[in-house]
């Protein structure tokens, strides 16, 4: 095992009997090589290319062939927890196409169903699965219409590495169901997690498996939930996804290992699988997660990430503003930068609600492109005009961000005036916010008015409106105070 910088849990069987969990320390014995090692990320978002706080897919791979001793056709499994795309322009707007080219030079033996591969409607993530050289896993997304698998998805795969067939079976986040934009999602039901794995693991077991691994888009309180079920079904190993956390955890006595990597390529998590093909028992597991950092660039992924980064520039390449300090994606300047540009763009209407979670990054200090804007507002999403009262105005806020008034001393209209709870009001928002079942929009305006804006673009025109360069920056026309 490299001697890095890592959060590492070892459990050999004979030493740690009844503990939870063990940390190595200098009395651990030598187990030797591993006769099966993951490599494991998620939530990559498309981040493949290296900026200037990322080292992306490339330097990973270097990573991983340098400091793991990753080489192809080798006792090593390349897996992802899923949410592959949706992120910056170099993903998003090629809706995942370079993110699955770029995981096809590295190698990925398979990647569990996120939320967000239905970004890109069930249309689009046929087009990414067609294009995969490897499956897209999932057990407990189901047709509403008989129950069955779509035919997008795969509910396992058994893999050969190193002379063990490897059982690999998929799981996706409940909440897909409302995290997914709805629509997307609505011929499918995502059964529970512990009745997909109670069904499939033991078909799994009767091809011949000798180790079944389960990736999974699902936080680590829904892993730590299914430890006693995994135990019980004999899988060794939950890898997450969805909350973008680094997890490193092994239970009982050593039979289940959690994982998760964090997100975005930063960094990622390893396990390894020592496995006693005599008893056909896994004896012991390590797991442990590293930073990216470091890595030489890999020749083959960087030549992919560069075609795309090439064709992103071709793309969304135009300057449309400058801005002398950082823009962050969750502060008050950011939030009333995006809203405020609707209300620019649709001057007829008086108030702009959006969510926070659909501001993805940030704005990097300097020049300012099309494609920053896409990465900042990367979904499908396109603005409605409704006709709400006052009242229902307030009923509809929940905490999302707002432009053409304030709550943040009253409710008040954003020039001090006055906020009356009778009047009329035209209010934008968004096609993916209007669909929710937790708020009131649809009850309030069955038959809003569809733009047919998709909801980055009116930042874009406000910018470029704006015409800032250095002598006179973005920075002069932010509103930095909160609204809410």
């Amino acid at each position: 095992m490299p001697m890095r910088a890592m959060k590492l849990t070892l459990i050999p069987l004979i030493f740690c009997f009844l503990l939870h969990s063990c940390v190595k320390d200098e009395d651990t014995p030598d187990l030797g090589p591993s006769d099966l090692t993951i490599l494991y990320t998620n939530d990559e978002h498309g981040w493949i290319s290296e900026t200037d706080d990322t080292d992306g897919a490339a330097k990973l791979m270097g990573v991983w062939r340098d400091e793991e001793g990753y080489t192809e056709n080798s006792s090593y499994l390349i897996l992802s927890g899923g949410d592959n795309w949706t992120g910056p322009a170099i993903s998003t707007w090629f809706q995942g196409e370079s993110t699955v080219e770029t995981m096809n030079a590295m190698g990925y033996s398979a990647a569990a169903i996120g939320n967000h591969e239905f970004d890109f409607q069930v249309a689009g993530m046929q087009e990414r699965v067609t294009q995969a050289n490897f499956p897209y896993l999932s057990a407990n997304i189901r047709l509403k219409s008989n129950d069955s698998i779509p035919d997008f998805a795969k509910p396992y795969v058994v893999r050969e590495v190193n002379d063990i067939l490897v059982g690999i079976i998929g799981l996706t986040t409940q909440s897909a169901s409302y995290t997914a934009f709805p629509t997307y999602v609505e011929d499918f039901n995502f059964i529970a997690y512990d009745e997909a794995l109670e069904e499939y693991v033991p078909q799994i077991w009767a091809e011949g498996a000798e180790i079944i691994l389960c990736i999974a888009h699902i936080c680590e309180f829904e892993m730590m939930g299914l430890v006693p079920l995994t135990k019980e079904l004999g899988i060794s190993m939950i890898g997450g996804g969805h909350c973008h956390a680094l997890v490193s955890e092994i239970f009982g006595t050593g039979s289940v290992a959690l994982i998760e990597g964090g997100s975005r390529m930063d960094q990622y998590a390893r396990l390894d699988i020592w496995y006693n093909q005599e008893t056909m028992i896994v004896t012991n597991l390590v797991a442990a997660t590293f930073e990216n950092q470091g890595g030489t660039t890999d020749p083959v992924v960087a030549s992919v990430v560069n075609s795309w980064e090439t064709a992103t520039v071709e793309a969304l390449g135009e300057v449309i503003g400058y801005t002398e300090n950082q823009i962050a994606r969750f502060s008050p300047e950011m939030h009333n930068l995006v809203t405020d540009s609707w209300l620019y763009n649709y001057p007829n209407a008086d108030i702009a609600i959006t969510n926070s979670g659909g501001i993805r990054q940030d704005i990097e200090a300097g020049e300012i492109t099309k494609g920053d804007i896409v990465g900042v507002l990367p979904f499908n999403n396109n603005i409605l005009e409704l006709r709400l009262t006052g009242q229902q105005v307030i009923d509809c806020l929940q905490n999302h961000v707002v432009a053409g008034m304030t709550t943040s001393a009253g409710y008040k209209h954003s020039d001090g005036t006055a906020f009356n709870l009778d009047s009329i009001y035209s209010v934008l928002t968004t096609d993916y916010l209007y669909i929710q079942e937790d708020n009131y929009f649809q009850v309030y305006d069955p038959d809003p008015y569809y733009t047919e804006m998709n909801y980055h673009q009116p930042t874009v025109d406000y910018i470029l409106s704006l015409n800032t360069d250095t002598s006179n920056p973005l920075d002069n026309y932010l509103d930095y105070y909160p609204r809410r």
